[in-house]
């Protein structure tokens, strides 16, 4: 019975131990066998291992890419423009051997505390460098800022056993205490360009409005001047009918100015007025049938409409002669005069 025990004690402890001395990689992770701290096994392949039971162990590290973000930091380029910069970095572990012997015990976080801090004086020396200006970090050109961080950066991380991968500027801003200032000199700015704009604007309006008046000055006097004219060749041409009427048969149309002025004088079908022979009003219409009759007159082609237009009724022009004047306005008074004595 005893023996029994003492061999199901021994298969136990047998078992335990041989589990003990199997690990397993995986793909994703390189393994390291310590035996009081001493690398006695690397593993960087994936799949089964062996390791003394209760004297030797395992330390697995990721083999995969990992990220870092760094300490937001303040840079001042050569501008003497402060600014805030925020990066993040990519990185695997290259030399699992190396990077155990320099971080030891810490493991990933001792290593990007290190690396945390190379990062951010490789920022600070690049981005403060001559002829890098905050205008150059916020461009374009902040790609080929970043890769030289990295490479700056690579030769100090290999001595950790890590192989960077990547770095990037996430952030670029100013600080807290700077934005109002910068806003308010991008507010000045816009406001002088908008003035600016304006001024250009009510310029060229000014400009416009004044060949629109010029325009307008100018057609009004060239219809004003072709009116003048116009007007002055209808007078010529009136006062040139009214003068052939005239010097072609004076005593015929001071007949009918008398007709026509008797025709507007009694207008109303009560009107009644008496009237010497000899006045100066009829003196036309009798003179020439108180003996001989009517002389003969001149025939001329103009017909009671035209006469009519040549009538007074249709206005004196100044250019006439005094005389001629005289003769047509003096009889329209006349017969008011005589009616009334």
């Amino acid at each position: 019975m005893r023996g029994a025990t003492i061999a199901l004690i021994a298969a136990f402890v047998a078992v335990v131990g041989a589990l003990s001395a199997l690990f397993i990689v995986d793909e994703r992770e390189k393994a390291l066998v310590l035996q009081f701290g001493q690398i006695k096994q690397v593993r960087e392949e994936p799949g089964l291992g062996f390791k003394i039971p209760f004297i030797q162990e395992v330390v697995k590290y990721d083999d995969r890419i990992l990220s870092l973000d760094t300490d937001t930091i303040e840079v001042t380029p050569s501008d003497d423009r402060r600014l805030v910069v925020d990066a993040f970095a990519r990185y695997r572990i290259s030399d699992v051997v190396q990077f155990r012997q320099a971080v030891g015990v810490g493991g990933i976080r001792a290593a990007e505390d290190r690396l945390s801090s190379i990062l951010n004086a490789q920022i600070r020396e690049v981005l403060g460098a001559d002829q890098v200006t905050s205008d150059t970090i916020l461009s374009s050109e902040r790609r080929d800022l970043a890769l030289r961080i990295r490479n700056q950066a690579r030769t100090e991380a290999e001595s950790l056993g890590l192989q960077i991968v990547d770095v990037r500027l996430k952030q670029t801003n100013l600080p807290r205490q700077n934005l109002d200032a910068t806003f308010a000199r991008m507010r000045a700015e816009r406001e002088r360009e908008a003035a600016d704009e304006i001024a250009r604007g009510n310029e060229a309006a000014q400009r416009v409005r004044a060949a629109a008046d010029r325009t307008v000055v100018e057609t009004t006097s060239t219809a004003n001047r072709d009116a003048d004219v116009i007007r002055g060749e209808a007078d010529a041409e009136r006062n040139r009918v009214y003068a052939e009427a005239f010097g072609g048969n004076p005593e015929f149309f001071a007949f009918y100015r008398s007709l026509s002025t008797l025709e507007r004088t009694l207008q109303q079908s009560n009107s009644t007025m008496v009237i010497s022979p000899d006045s100066e009003l009829v003196a036309p219409l009798f003179g020439a049938v108180r003996a001989d009759g009517l002389s003969a007159v001149e025939e001329i082609d103009l017909d009671i409409e035209t006469l009519r237009n040549m009538a007074p009724e249709a206005g004196t022009s100044p250019d006439l002669p005094d005389d001629a004047r005289q003769q047509l306005e003096a009889p329209a008074d006349a017969p008011a005069n005589e009616a009334s004595n």
